[in-house]
């Protein structure tokens, strides 16, 4: 009960950022276990900037790749969400202070990658990025 409820304040601290989606089902899920993207960052991107939180990207089947998982792609996640994507473990030891401590983080870092991102500004005026035609390199 006591992890299952870390996991909860973690997820509330995310409530006021936009496009953040939990993957997988809240209620079938290890209570320790919080697998989140937050669209229009790179999750990769997102650990570098992450460094002091022992946290992993995508899913634990496909930790080493940099493949979109295929756990997260059979969830019905796109590739930009599976790619945008953090693994955040909750253990015995873990305290309301460190859950507090890394909602900060992240806030802090999804906003300053978010702020670097075209994706995210073209988002933000409303721009319908399904009907953008992207050129090839």
């Amino acid at each position: 009960a006591r992890i299952l409820a870390l996991r909860n304040r973690l997820l509330e601290g995310f409530g006021d950022i936009e496009e953040v989606y939990v993957n997988g089902d809240l209620d079938y899920r290890v209570a320790g276990n919080l697998n989140i993207s937050f669209n229009f960052v790179e999750g990769e991107s997102l650990m570098m900037a992450l460094r002091n939180l022992a946290i992993s990207s995508g899913s634990a089947c496909t930790s080493a790749s940099l493949e979109p998982s295929y756990v997260l792609r059979a969830l019905g996640l796109n590739d930009e969400l599976a790619h945008s994507s953090l693994r955040i473990t909750i253990g015995r030891f873990t305290t309301e202070e460190e859950i507090d401590y890394a909602i900060e983080k992240i806030h802090e870092a999804v906003a300053k990658l978010r702020a670097l991102s075209p994706l995210w500004d073209m988002y933000k005026e409303g721009v319908d990025l399904d009907q953008v035609q992207w050129a090839a390199h």
